[in-house]
Parts: C-alpha cells; structure tokens; sequence
C-alpha cells in the first residue's frame, strides 16, 4: 500500500505532531518571494554601521527589494569590486570596511539611481 508522497514530504510537516485524520494534508503557506524592482527604482540607503560588530565598521546597504538570489549577486558584485567580503540577508548587504563612497558610485554605475548615502 504505496502512499503519494510526491506533496506531502515529511520536511514540510516538521511542526505537526500527529493526525487522526487519514486524509490529512499539511498545507504549508509558502511565502511569495516579491519580484525585483528595476535597478532605478531601488531605494537603496547606504551608511556606515559598527553596532554589534566589536568595534569595526561595516558598509550596510538596506532597501532592497526583490528575491534573495538578485540580493546576493548584488552583494557579490560589491564585495567583489570593494575586494573585501561580507554577507547579502534579509534585504540587507554587507561589506566588510568603509566602502560607503566607492559602494555608492558603484550602485550608480549599476543603475540604481536613487542610490542615497545615510546618515
């Protein structure tokens, strides 16, 4: 007696303990990813950040709006050009160091016009 499987992994049914229902399905509500706005209507804010960090300072870009994986090759493109590493989560980039001036021009030249230094 072979069960369909095919929808109903036992992954996506983690936080449920048990059914008496034979014809149970988990239902996940899956969270629709925001599609990516064009680079020129980004609203990107650019500033400096050593909250929590030890003591060092951090390039911190907020206001991205769009997938996680046009997120992360953005934030691949900046550590890239910058030379330095960090992490692209949560609609936030990080560049490792004070990169804001060079972090700013670069967003220009990538098309994302209204790229605005914080604070």
């Amino acid at each position: 007696m072979a069960k369909n499987t095919k929808n109903n992994d036992w992954k996506d049914r983690l936080n449920v303990v048990y059914s008496t229902n034979p014809d149970f399905r988990y239902e996940t509500s899956a969270e629709e990813e925001t599609p990516t706005l064009p680079a020129g209507q980004q609203p990107l804010r650019v500033r400096l950040d050593r909250r929590n960090r030890g003591g060092k300072v951090v390039t911190l870009v907020t206001g991205f709006a769009g997938t996680d994986e046009d997120l992360k090759e953005l934030g691949r493109m900046l550590k890239s050009r910058c030379g330095v590493g960090g992490s692209a989560k949560d609609g936030e980039i990080i560049v490792q160091g004070d990169f804001k001036e060079k972090v700013v021009e670069l967003l220009r030249q990538a098309g994302y016009t209204q790229t605005k230094p914080a604070g």
